[in-house]
């Protein structure tokens, strides 16, 4: 560090001494982990005081395509035509490129399926998206493949006569078995990575249904009369019955949960049915993806608990 730079903020003094980057992207690479001092020790707060003599390394990721790329990747397509089609999207799959996950999407799936007609399509960095899942949530997710479909499908979306049904596994039973969690949802005050249960947030409404219950856990449909992000996983936090293999709003496996919980590795949460209207002729469209394979597997396994 230069000479007088002692007691100053971390992101100040580098936007001095790499003028070629940005004050706010310099920030952002101390938050990723991307600075480290002479000694290897990384700096992870930008407001963090530098001291005299201290020496700093920052990596700077190589550049990516300011466009998806097309990627041969398999898909299950459960629908398709000229206007639309419908996925079933497997657990693990994200849905569009973001920090952290450059490629390997279903966008970058779709552009290769459908061709260069996709690109641009409600955007360029997610063509043809007008909705999405969850990383770690399997089941069905419509896309547009002409701009008139994305227009039709997202004044469906906001004026919910889309229907969109999940289904969930669940620590407990709640008790009434059918009700609806009514509660606005936003960004977590403290955990910007987090959605939760805030007064002046966004009106969520989510309504669920017992379908099965088990020793431990139970089974839900749950359908969604909003669309706010993680919007089942919060709600049903909310009343004290997290999905099962929810590690940011449930709570890690414990000795005493039977062996399939323990070993269930992702949110036991799938879209299992959708309704729309589509989009040439506003005919009602309904598809449905039956539960995943390991899901499946958790039900049985639970189910042996009774």
């Amino acid at each position: 560090m230069e000479a007088g730079w002692a007691g100053r903020r971390l992101d100040a003094c580098l936007a001095e001494a790499v003028p070629a980057l940005s004050r706010s992207r310099l920030k952002a690479l101390i938050l990723a982990g991307a600075v480290r001092d002479g000694a290897g020790q990384v700096w992870a707060d930008p407001a963090a005081k530098v001291a005299e003599g201290l020496a700093f390394t920052v990596a700077v990721p190589a550049p990516v395509a300011a466009q998806p790329q097309p990627q041969a990747i398999p898909l299950s397509v459960v629908y398709e035509d000229d206007w639309i089609i419908v996925i079933d999207k497997p657990a693990g799959m994200v849905v569009h490129p973001a920090a952290g996950n450059p490629d390997g999407t279903l966008v970058n799936a779709l552009l290769a399926h459908c061709g260069p007609s996709l690109s641009g399509i409600g955007g360029v960095a997610r063509p043809g998206i007008v909705h999405r899942l969850d990383k770690d949530t399997s089941g069905l997710l419509v896309a547009a493949k002409t701009e008139a479909a994305h227009r039709h499908l997202t004044a469906q979306f906001a004026d919910r006569s889309l229907s969109r049904e999940y289904q969930a596994v669940v620590r407990g039973c709640p008790m009434p078995a059918e009700g609806t969690v009514d509660a606005p949802i936003a960004r977590h005050p403290r955990d910007r990575q987090r959605m939760a249960v805030v007064a002046s947030g966004r009106p969520a409404v989510t309504h669920y249904r017992l379908v099965a219950r088990f020793a431990t856990a139970s089974l839900l449909d749950c359908r969604l009369e909003t669309g706010r992000t993680h919007q089942i996983r919060v709600h049903l936090a909310q009343i004290g019955h997290p999905v099962i293999g929810d590690r940011v709003y449930g709570r890690a496996p414990r000795k005493a949960d039977p062996p399939a919980i323990r070993a269930f590795a992702r949110q036991a949460l799938h879209a299992v049915r959708l309704k729309l209207r589509h989009p040439a002729d506003d005919a009602p469209m309904e598809f449905q993806a039956p539960l995943p394979d390991d899901i499946r597997d958790l039900i049985k396994d639970l189910s042996t608990e009774l």
